[in-house]
């Protein structure tokens, strides 16, 4: 399979009244977070369709997708990815995978909020398998890049949902004083789905933080709370 095939079919579903919007959405103008990508207009549920369709690129093909100026051939990728992560049965076939996936990550093709937020909770299941995880999370949220920032935040979702809920803390803590919005926006939703798994913990983190937490943050991260608590941490 090629990736000039896929990213044909992902052409095809492309509609030009559409494509105004989304650069709009993706905040693609001089300046903004985006600026500069391409989008052809297509779904986001078609653009699954054609990973479904093509979930056996390798990793040669899978670079073509990555390196295309359109949006939904890197969402496209980075869903194949999820694929064939799901897929593989051995802790090697998932190094192999995730190794990859840094690979983009660091070469800034997995460069905008909504491609970082459909990969890195799969890719983050793999950091369950390393016996250590923070140096890597520690560097990536240490980076210039805000995407590189944002993948540091959203891989510890996987390890939220498995009960290990430390490295969620550092980073978060890491990540305070970040200037992005869309940094305070991952950190926060990474401490809603915290404290659904214990709300001590997440009001222990707002008793020490919420002060200085921006208001996105905090907003995210009270979200579940009752009304009387939020309107407590808010004030």
């Amino acid at each position: 399979m090629k990736a000039s095939l896929a990213l044909n079919d992902l052409k095809g579903y492309g509609r030009k009244g559409r494509v105004g919007d989304l650069s709009r959405f993706f905040k693609t103008a001089p300046g903004q977070y985006g600026e500069g990508d391409l989008f052809l207009g297509g779904t986001v549920p078609q653009t699954r369709a054609v990973a479904k369709k093509f979930k056996d690129l390798d990793f040669e093909e899978l670079t073509k997708l990555f390196n295309s100026p359109f949006h939904e051939a890197r969402l496209c990728a980075s869903i194949i990815l999820n694929l064939q992560f799901k897929a593989a049965k051995t802790p090697q076939q998932r190094k192999k995978i995730f190794d990859f996936y840094l690979k983009q990550v660091r070469s800034e093709r997995i460069n905008n909020w909504d491609i970082v937020d459909v990969s890195a909770p799969w890719m983050g299941v793999y950091l369950l398998e390393v016996d250590d995880p923070m140096p890597l999370l520690i560097k990536l949220s240490t980076s210039k890049s805000l995407w590189q920032r944002r993948v540091s935040m959203i891989l510890t979702f996987a390890l939220i949902r498995a009960g290990d809920l430390e490295p969620t803390l550092i980073i978060a803590e890491a990540l305070l004083n970040d200037k992005e919005d869309l940094i305070h926006k991952a950190v926060g939703w990474m401490l809603r789905e915290l404290g659904k798994k214990d709300v001590m913990l997440l009001r222990g983190f707002l008793k020490k933080h919420s002060h200085e937490m921006p208001r996105t943050m905090l907003r995210y991260a009270i979200e579940k709370l009752p009304e009387q608590e939020r309107k407590k941490w808010l004030m």
